[in-house]
């Protein structure tokens, strides 16, 4: 187990699951999941904290209808199981993504994160800043975090450029996910990181880089399924075993490597994860497609021959 989690000042560190989002066969969101799900996370994968409604969680497909009842029940299933249950609140609305942050406050919930708006991109750091002070602003005293994902939102402008002088806008500010492969934005990131900020590093199968950058903490869809092994890693890292921590890093990379090939998206990660902790999550919503049946047992295979 990490000994990363959790931090007595209420820092964010070690592992986050991001969640992925259950629906019916029918495609309607399915509540009763979510219980045995939290159940899995903690019992079988040493997870203390999720990230929910996020891109794992399919959250741009969603409602905000639909996003806030699966937030209270996240919220309602995880209290005194997690150490943290972050709730993704950013819309392409400035008033949706207020709507979703006031309720996330309403629901005790531990903080939230805020993506850009990717239709109606900002163009500069400035308008991003500000468009992130409007959310937090509907939650003032909830823990806010700036969620970076350039490869889904079109959206590059640096972290570092955006997080300049934050505080002063956003008072509750605590960190950044960084769902980004620029090492060089994250370094400067983690550099100029206040002492009560958490930067958690989101491309899985680089988290040993990410750890090596000064990262406090991950998030990652593949931590709902090999979070155990990650948090060995993390454990190897920060006792100074990096040739064990490489080598449970190259098994990830392995595993990705292999269900990239095949071809490995959102569909095909969920079924695997549905494979794996045998839990019916049902397929994704369109216009992301289903994974089929061979292709996933091909994935779980190879999941298999290599960590069990």
């Amino acid at each position: 187990m990490s000994t990363m989690a959790p931090a007595a000042d209420g820092k964010v560190t070690g592992l986050l699951a991001a969640t992925f989002t259950p629906f019916t066969a029918q495609g309607e969101v399915n509540l009763s999941v979510i219980g045995p799900y939290v159940d899995y996370l903690t019992e079988k994968q040493g997870i203390k904290g999720i990230f929910v409604n996020g891109t794992t969680g399919e959250s741009m497909s969603l409602s905000v209808a639909e996003r806030k009842l699966l937030a209270e029940e996240w919220c309602q299933r995880a209290k005194g199981r997690m150490d943290n249950v972050i709730i993704h609140a950013g819309c392409m609305s400035l008033k949706d993504s207020q709507d979703l942050a006031r309720h996330a406050a309403d629901i005790g919930a531990d903080g939230i994160a805020v993506i850009s708006p990717s239709f109606f991109k900002p163009k500069t750091a400035e308008s991003l800043r500000k468009f992130l002070q409007e959310v937090a602003s509907a939650a003032p005293t909830l823990p806010f975090y700036y969620y970076q994902i350039p490869s889904l939102t079109g959206v590059n402008v640096p972290a570092r450029d955006v997080i300049e002088d934050i505080e002063k806008l956003i008072p509750s500010f605590r960190g950044v996910k960084f769902s980004g492969s620029d090492l060089l934005d994250l370094g400067q990131c983690v550099s100029y990181s206040q002492p009560r900020w958490s930067v958690l590093y989101g491309v899985d199968e680089q988290l040993l880089a990410g750890l090596a950058m000064g990262a406090n903490g991950a998030v990652g869809s593949t931590y709902n399924y090999i979070g155990r092994y990650v948090n060995q890693l993390i454990s190897a890292f920060e006792t100074g075993d990096l040739v064990r921590a490489r080598t449970i890093q190259f098994k990830i990379q392995e595993l990705l490597g292999y269900a990239i090939k095949l071809g490995f998206d959102l569909g095909v990660n969920k079924q695997l994860m549905a494979k794996v902790s045998g839990l019916f999550l049902g397929p994704p919503r369109l216009p992301v497609m289903p994974c089929s049946p061979a292709h996933a047992q091909l994935i779980a295979q190879k999941y298999h021959s290599i960590f069990v």
